[in-house]
């Protein structure tokens, strides 16, 4: 059976990284930039980010949350320039990507599924770990079965790999972009060529999927066979299309957190909600938080894994090992050990997101490596150190030499 959709939305993200020597200059790129400006948060406005987040990391993520009006009136009045240098000593900032109008598009040459693309945001951290959120939402049929395969195919979107029938042509309606082929050069201009995400092994073929939707009360109630939908729900935790055969699919309980009439799923690279609106709740202020709170919560622990991979690039390429000694530090005493939430739901998405990300194992081999750079570094050191007192106890040597020499000529 299919399951009709009462509403929904799709984020893509997109990870890219800046040259941390070239942060400043592409900060200041993005504010000159005139579909682009800084997201300045209020704690009146945005009471959800600042109770949910607690003090440390709300002050690296969402520092502008307690600007005076003055403040905010000072920063408006100043320079591009001047704004690029004043936030980018800030630890992230969030820009938000206006269109001039909704990018609406279709997959499918025929019957294909309309969709608009609504939102873009862009977060950037000031070790140079950036991401970009597209936020999508369906605009014409509202079935599950379109939602599936909407995900499946959109997220290979920007990817150069040869693919299956089963991927329809793309195309992007709108004067802005006109066919699905400008979409990555759409992407590059805002992200760049990327070329330091490839340097750390880091896959950008397929975007990084976030998915909400909520099933209509007359598609899922105590009549509906949860089995069913649960075998559907794996399709969309694991970004597959409505067509993959369900024999063997079963719901995968260690990736998954449920409640009545609501289901998480995790993988690596997907987080996606499944509700329904038995429970007003999952349709309103559930649908908001996941898109604001939760979405954020989301991107900081993709940040560290991805900050983890970049560290330990750089611990074995450089040669200036104080340097990366400084980042590794600073990361292990802030970023590492700051705890997201208080929130009840927050608590259970940390173990999760966390789990999915692998961080404890990707912070332990960067240890492990760190360790063995260090003692390696200290040895060489002391080396040289002793070379030193060879050298100064020689210089001596012959400096005395050459004292008695003349003493004894007189």
């Amino acid at each position: 059976m299919d399951f009709k959709v009462k509403y929904q939305y799709t984020y893509f993200i997109y990870p890219y990284l800046i040259e941390q020597k070239k942060y400043k200059e592409y900060l200041y790129k993005l504010l000159k930039n005139k579909n682009c400006k800084l997201k300045l948060f209020d704690y009146k406005k945005d009471v959800g980010i600042d109770t949910y987040f607690l003090p440390e990391l709300k002050d690296e993520m969402f520092w502008s949350l307690n600007m005076s009006k003055n403040s905010i009136k000072q920063y408006e009045t100043m320079d591009k320039k001047l704004q690029a240098v004043l936030i980018s000593k800030q630890a992230c900032n969030i820009f938000e990507y206006t269109l001039s109008k909704d990018i609406p598009g279709k997959i499918g040459e025929k019957d294909g599924i309309f969709f608009d693309i609504n939102k873009i945001e862009i977060v950037c951290f000031n070790t140079g770990v950036c991401f970009l959120l597209l936020k999508t939402t369906l605009s014409e049929k509202q079935e599950f079965t379109d939602v599936l395969n909407f995900n499946y195919k959109f997220r290979d979107i920007n990817s150069k790999k040869e693919h299956s029938k089963q991927y329809e042509a793309i195309k992007i309606q709108t004067e802005k972009l006109n066919n699905m082929q400008d979409f990555p050069e759409f992407i590059k201009s805002i992200t760049g060529a990327n070329i330091g995400a490839k340097r750390i092994s880091l896959d950008t073929d397929q975007f990084i999927t976030y998915a909400y939707t909520c099933i209509d009360q007359s598609s899922w109630n105590e009549n509906v066979d949860i089995k069913l939908l649960e075998k559907e729900f794996e399709k969309y935790r694991k970004v597959k299309p409505a067509n993959e055969q369900t024999e063997d699919i079963n719901l995968k309980e260690e990736y998954t957190y449920s409640e009545k009439y609501l289901y998480y799923g995790f993988s690596n690279n997907t987080v996606v909600l499944l509700t329904c609106d038995n429970n007003i709740k999952n349709y309103t202020t559930l649908s908001f938080k996941y898109e604001n709170e939760q979405l954020y919560h989301y991107i900081f622990n993709l940040y560290k894994k991805i900050y983890l991979k970049k560290l330990n690039y750089e611990l074995r390429q450089t040669k200036k090992f104080d340097t990366v000694k400084d980042k590794f530090l600073i990361f292990a005493k802030k970023d590492w050990i700051y705890e997201v939430s208080d929130d009840e739901m927050g608590k259970i998405l940390e173990k999760y997101y966390s789990t999915e990300q692998t961080l404890q194992e990707s912070f332990g081999k960067l240890k492990q490596e760190y360790d063995l750079v260090y003692k390696d570094y200290e040895i060489k050191k002391g080396k040289k150190y002793n070379k030193f007192l060879i050298y100064i106890i020689i210089a001596l040597i012959i400096l005395n030499a050459i004292n008695i020499f003349i003493i004894f000529k007189r």
